[in-house]
């Protein structure tokens, strides 16, 4: 399963970069763990993986299933960073659904202008009792390359 970016008008896939079975089911699809990666949409320089647990078993084999709120992020420039001329101080860049309905994986954005860095908040979001997990990754404005 991929994850969406949460583009304006145009969606695009994130990239599944492997999973790994955690535990073994007789009946249907093993639990595991996926790491997908994705792109900042709107600054380019940045990749940000993230891990997330899936639960397998018959329910999870049909899409039924509502993933546990396990996951981790990490976010890193991999090329020059261009900051757009107005970065908002918070956009969500990505978005996945972890349950058939009302709940959701999402990382945000965040700029922190005093200490020249991007901030990503990943969180689980539910209709009803929102999740407390979360996790963060925070990536320094700096020059890329050779001086």
């Amino acid at each position: 399963m991929c994850g969406v970016l949460a583009l304006c008008s145009t969606l695009v896939l994130a990239e599944q970069v492997g999973c790994v079975t955690t535990e073994w089911k007789l009946v249907g699809a093993n639990h595991r763990v996926c790491v997908e990666s994705f792109p900042d949409p709107k600054i380019p320089g940045i990749t940000c993986h993230v891990s997330q647990a899936r639960t397998g078993g018959v329910s999870g084999s049909f899409g039924l299933a509502q993933d546990p709120s396990q996951f981790s992020l990490a976010c890193r420039q991999t090329g020059p960073i261009t900051l757009p001329a107005k970065l908002p101080k918070e956009a969500t860049v990505f978005a996945e659904d972890t349950s058939i309905l009302f709940k959701e994986t999402r990382v945000v954005r965040m700029w922190d202008e005093a200490h020249k860095t991007l901030i990503y908040l990943a969180i689980s979001r539910k209709l009803v009792n929102g999740a407390p997990a979360n996790s963060i990754s925070t990536v320094p404005v700096m020059p890329w390359g050779a001086p």
